[in-house]
């Protein structure tokens, strides 16, 4: 189309969400066939494929709002409302884990011994490596508001400083919970405390790993000169769910890590 006479965007033929839908099929029975049969192969598969999608699928969309111009004001403006949406989905997802904990917490059944933490459990110590976790989530928060004004007021050399460190803290925390996960002396099978706790964190820690890569994304794209300062809607969608990610975390450290235990 040479001409338009609308200001929308109307997207081209694209295999990437059926074949996005079928990796993801594909990494779900990965898993299970993993939790089962011990067989990591199929798991791989799903992974490499849907991390090659990945990056054509952003590729296109990167073509389509750098290079194409499609990504018009009114565009942009549904791009808002779909992660605000998003982020509100997010929300009530962690919401049902933490209504599960607290059922179980204030008033514990006979099952669990009608206490909390249940009897042989032994806790993390909130002032260790999860209130070091805290910091470095806070501080995350604080270089992308860095990089974010940074990009508003043309200067790209502290954007870049500030997506970098992002990244880098980032990376940090998800090594610092694997770790903590290494030496963690209950399992998800452990009561439901077990279960609420590394369903809760882990579901976070995937979140995590999924903001650092958008972020990730975000620094190639402002190293190869993609956003502006009144267009780069991409870096700002990565920094607000990064402040979700953060602001869940606080409520999961105040709430699993200090009060639960």
């Amino acid at each position: 189309m040479t001409h338009k006479n609308h200001p929308f965007h109307l997207v081209d033929v694209s295999p990437w969400p059926i074949l996005g839908s079928l990796s993801a099929l594909i990494v779900m029975s990965g898993i299970i066939k993993w939790f089962h049969f011990f067989d990591s192969t199929l798991l791989m598969i799903g992974a490499i494929s849907m991390l090659l999608i990945m990056y054509q699928w952003w590729r296109d969309i990167s073509r389509e709002g750098t290079f194409q111009g499609h990504h018009t004001y009114i565009v942009t403006m549904g791009l808002r409302w779909g992660m605000i949406l998003f982020i509100t989905s997010e929300v009530f997802f962690f919401i049902s884990f933490f209504w599960g904990f607290f059922h179980n917490s204030l008033a514990p059944t006979v099952e669990l011994g009608m206490i909390w933490p249940p009897k042989g459990i032994q806790t993390f110590n909130p002032i260790q490596i999860p209130l070091l976790n805290t910091l470095i989530l806070l501080t995350s928060g604080l270089t992308v508001t860095w990089a974010h004004h940074s990009l508003m007021e043309n200067n790209a050399k502290q954007a870049t400083q500030g997506l970098l460190l992002t990244v880098i803290l980032g990376l940090y925390f998800s090594i610092l919970q694997g770790y903590e996960y290494f030496e963690s002396s209950f399992s998800i099978s452990d009561s439901a405390y077990g279960s609420s706790f590394f369903v809760a964190t882990g579901f976070h820690g995937i979140h995590v790993i999924i903001g650092t890569t958008f972020l990730l994304v975000c620094l190639l794209r402002h190293l190869n000169n993609h956003f502006s300062q009144i267009h780069h809607f991409g870096f700002e969608a990565a920094a607000w769910y990064w402040h979700f990610v953060d602001v869940v975390w606080l409520f999961l450290y105040i709430s699993i890590y200090w009060w639960g235990s």
